[in-house]
C-alpha cells in the first residue's frame, strides 16, 4: 500500500512540473511573438517611408519642370500628409524642399534662400535642383515616442 501511494505522489508531482514547464514554453512564444509583430510593423513603416519619400522625390522633379520660373514663382516647398493622423502613428508628415543650381538667368527670381549656386558660368548649362524629402512618423505603439524621420536627398539635372 505504501508504494501505490507513492506512485499517485510522483504521478502528482510529474503533471505539475510538465504544467509549469508549458506555461514557461507558452510565454517565452508569446514574448518573441509580440517581438516579430513589432519589428514587423516598424520595417513596414521604414518601408512606406522610403516609398513615400521616392514618390514625393518624383512629383518634385515633375512640378519644377512644369513650373515657370521667369515669373518670380520657383517652387520651393511641397508639403504633405498621408494617413488620418500622423500625430496618433496612423499616418505620415512629408515635406519636400527645392534648392535650385544654375544660370541666373534660369534661377534669378528665386528666392535666395532656395537658390543654392547662381554663378554658372555656362549659360547653356542645365538647371540642377537639389530636392531633400523628409518623412516624419511616430511608432504605432509608441506615439509619445519622438517623431522618426527619414531623409531622401536627391540631385537631378532638368
Amino acid at each position: 500500500m505504501i508504494l501505490k501511494s507513492n506512485r499517485k505522489a510522483f504521478s502528482l508531482l510529474t503533471a505539475l512540473f510538465v504544467i509549469v514547464l508549458m506555461a514557461t514554453v507558452a510565454m517565452l512564444v508569446m514574448n518573441m511573438t509580440g517581438k516579430m509583430v513589432k519589428e514587423t510593423t516598424t520595417q513596414y513603416q521604414r518601408e512606406q517611408a522610403a516609398l513615400l519619400a521616392k514618390s514625393y522625390t518624383e512629383y518634385a522633379i515633375m512640378a519644377v519642370t512644369a513650373n515657370d520660373r521667369t515669373t518670380n514663382n520657383c517652387l520651393s516647398d511641397i508639403d504633405g500628409t498621408v494617413g488620418s493622423d500622423p500625430t496618433n502613428g496612423n499616418g505620415y508628415r512629408i515635406r519636400a524642399r527645392i534648392a535650385y543650381i544654375g544660370h541666373n538667368a534660369e534661377v534669378g527670381s528665386c528666392p535666395a534662400t532656395r537658390v543654392f549656386s547662381s554663378s554658372v558660368v555656362e549659360p547653356n548649362s542645365p538647371l540642377n535642383i537639389i530636392v531633400d524629402v523628409y518623412v516624419e512618423y511616430k511608432e504605432a505603439d509608441n506615439t509619445s515616442a519622438p517623431w522618426v524621420t527619414y531623409h531622401k536627398r536627391t540631385l537631378q539635372k532638368i
